[in-house]
């Protein structure tokens, strides 16, 4: 009996102990309104810094364009995960951006001072242009599981692409329906 006892104590320590997460499933207009600043930015540089007991990566940027907030031609967001000395974290869902990739970024300053991308791989849309030549920007759909804040069920996540102009438009809409932060 004691020895069951010891089995639940540990797997209800590990539990608590290993980080898990479910995101909840976000529209265009919930990124615009949640974020405090939203950014066009090529990604310049990155380097792995741990804090407390989790690693970021940090990615410095340049901004090509700011759309909601504002500040200088650089800024830095960090997303969780990177690789420091021996030690080595992965978070599903976590984006990652490629060296001179250009992106449209939800971002959120944390209690930490860190600025985050909203939703994790929700708040990442990589800038290209398509076979006609037109600039567009698109969100890979998440992997991780997702729920519907309205149903609260298990939901999948979907891509979606924009021409860079409609985005633009779209997001400055959902602004000032919801208000700018």
């Amino acid at each position: 009996m004691r020895g069951i006892v010891r089995i639940v104590i540990l797997a209800m320590s590990l539990a608590i102990l290993l980080p898990a997460a479910t995101l909840q499933r976000l529209s265009l207009d919930d990124l615009a309104r949640k974020s405090t600043a939203i950014m066009h930015v090529r990604a310049l540089d990155s380097y792995a810094a741990q804090s407390e007991s989790i690693i970021y990566t940090h990615y410095r940027l340049q901004v090509v364009e700011w759309w909601k907030g504002s500040g200088g031609e650089a800024a830095e967001v960090v997303t969780p995960g990177g690789a420091v000395g021996a030690s080595r974290q992965v978070f599903s869902g976590a984006p990652q951006l490629v060296m001179g990739g250009e992106y449209v970024l939800f971002l959120w300053r944390g209690p930490s001072g860190l600025t985050h991308i909203v939703g994790l791989s929700q708040g990442l849309f990589k800038v290209s242009r398509d076979a006609n030549g037109q600039v567009i920007a698109t969100r890979e759909a998440s992997a991780g599981p997702m729920l519907d804040p309205a149903t609260g069920h298990a939901v999948g996540d979907q891509s979606a692409s924009y021409h860079l102009g409609d985005l633009r438009q779209r997001v400055g809409a959902a602004i000032a329906m919801g208000g700018a932060k």
